[in-house]
């Protein structure tokens, strides 16, 4: 299962960008030639970030596609096949570019009574809303 160092991927990112806020939800970018869905990768998530701050937050995956190239008539098309034949005139000289991307697009975080390295809410600072 892959899924399962990919997801630990994501997790740093997702802890990274939380900064110790539990996670509800994150928007996450990946490359056809991965070869991930988003029922493999929330469950290797879940995995993963049992005990972290986002331990039950759903990932939401999104394809990104490959390019494809043909070398003989130099037609240009985007797939979630990384395997493919050329539509413009059925050939298999075929160069493929990107699909390998994972990107951490959006976190979305809920209110944690206390954010390391940040003063309470409840702290007394006039400068802070209660």
């Amino acid at each position: 299962m892959h899924e399962i160092g990919i997801a630990e991927a994501i997790l740093d990112a997702v802890e990274k960008r939380a900064a110790g806020r539990p996670v509800q939800h994150a928007r996450v970018r990946a490359g056809a030639l991965l070869r991930i869905s988003e029922p493999a990768i929330n469950q290797a998530f879940a995995m993963v970030s049992a005990g972290s701050p986002a331990e039950g937050a759903r990932l939401e995956l999104i394809i990104i596609p490959v390019r494809h190239i043909c070398r003989t008539c130099r037609h240009v098309t985007t797939s979630d096949d990384a395997f493919a034949s050329c539509d413009g005139c059925g050939g298999i000289d075929i160069v493929t570019e990107g699909g390998d991307e994972l990107i951490l697009e959006s976190i979305q975080t809920t209110e944690a009574d206390h954010v390391p390295g940040h003063p309470r809410r409840d702290s007394g600072d006039p400068a802070r809303p209660s």
